[in-house]
């Protein structure tokens, strides 16, 4: 690995950790030549197929769906963290099918959204449904209360 501070080619690992239910490696690294520690993350090569809604078939892009997510998110409750858990958790669910459609990603998605924050569960809909006006909100904003009420 290739020291981001002095470009030395030959850093040394340090400490190894496994997080992220497995799926991930914490390497914390120190170069030998300017004595600088940085840290790196490695992670499983996606084998996950997302079927679009075309039928044409694609890698599964964990920071594309990152991208959406934290997109509904801002200004919201949410940290961060709380977005990787959700991401994290939708991988699970996408490595142990192999194959999923994105429609069913974007119902887990919706359904970990509408639990955690209901502003980032309606500004993710509003995108993934593709409302066209007011009354779409309204509509989504209405059914919520709804499920509010039955639990």
């Amino acid at each position: 690995m290739k020291c981001p501070f002095c470009g030395y080619e030959d850093t040394q690992v340090i400490d190894s950790r496994i997080i992220g239910k497995g799926f991930v490696v914490r390497r914390r690294r120190e170069c030998p030549k300017c004595k600088k520690r940085f840290t790196t993350y490695e992670r499983i090569e996606s084998v996950i197929k997302v079927i679009k809604r075309d039928g044409t078939k694609e890698n599964f892009d964990r920071e594309k769906l990152k991208r959406g997510i934290l997109r509904a998110c801002e200004k919201t409750r949410l940290t961060p963290e709380d977005v990787e858990r959700i991401v994290d958790g939708i991988e699970l669910v996408c490595r142990a099918k192999g194959e999923i459609k994105s429609k069913e990603i974007g119902e887990l998605v919706m359904n970990k959204l509408k639990r955690a924050d209901k502003v980032a569960y309606v500004r993710f809909a509003s995108v993934y449904k593709k409302f066209k006006d007011i009354e779409d909100f309204e509509r989504e904003i209405k059914k919520l209360e709804q499920s509010k009420k039955l639990h």
